[in-house]
């Protein structure tokens, strides 16, 4: 399969596993927390306002320096876009009213399925995402380690997003606690697949995205 195929299932998926999430009500990622708190302070859906950040972290990092790939302006504008025409599905949306039951499996579901989707928009090698090229260049800057300014980015997003009134619950602490070893997980199932674009070159990420906690590229 081409690697931009790649990259935008690798997106569409994970557009979904944040819809799942966000249909549990349980609590989002830290960065849709954010999201979430934009959309409900502005005219823009919460689909509209992940294009909005993450174009705008796309644009902080480039004037810092960094040099974004197609695969940083797809993941700044697909996963909105797809998260915004799964969101337009009536049985999508319904989907938050289920018993609590059904919405701890969506929380699964959606934490579960990051795994193979970031293994796949991040293994297409075709640029990292904005908030990856916004911890990497802003380590090159400030001269922090990779995971303290992640951590800073990731607390500062999750912050800003509670006192917006975004949804933060038991599933950000679950998915903060779980992402790491989901998206490890999906490098190796990627690395033997049929998709797997290089496997020698898939290896390191796996090891990367297991180091740090990671919410979205």
């Amino acid at each position: 399969m081409p690697r931009f195929a790649i990259l935008v299932l690798g997106l569409f998926l994970f557009a979904l596993a944040v819809v799942l999430l966000l249909e549990s009500r349980l609590g989002l990622s830290p960065w849709d927390v954010l999201n979430q708190g934009i959309a409900r302070h502005s005219p823009l859906s919460f689909g509209v306002a992940n294009i909005a950040v993450g174009l705008t972290i796309l644009f902080v990092a480039w004037a810092l320096g960094a040099l974004p790939g197609i695969g940083t302006v797809a993941n700044a504008v697909l996963i909105g876009s797809f998260i915004q025409l799964l969101t337009s599905i009536d049985a999508v949306t319904d989907l938050g009213s289920e018993p609590l039951t059904l919405r701890i499996v969506l929380l699964a579901g959606g934490i579960a399925l990051t795994g193979p989707a970031s293994a796949l928009y991040i293994g297409a090698d075709l640029g990292a995402g904005p908030r990856d090229t916004l911890m990497l260049v802003g380590s090159i800057r400030t001269g922090q380690r990779v995971g303290v300014v992640r951590a800073t980015l990731e607390l500062t997003a999750l912050g800003a997003g509670i006192v917006l009134g975004g949804t933060f619950g038991v599933g950000t602490v679950a998915y903060a606690l779980l992402v790491g070893p989901v998206v490890e997980a999906g490098f190796w199932l990627l690395a033997h697949s049929p998709l797997s674009v290089d496997e020698a070159a898939v290896a390191p990420k796996a090891g990367a995205a297991g180091g740090t906690s990671r919410s979205r590229g």
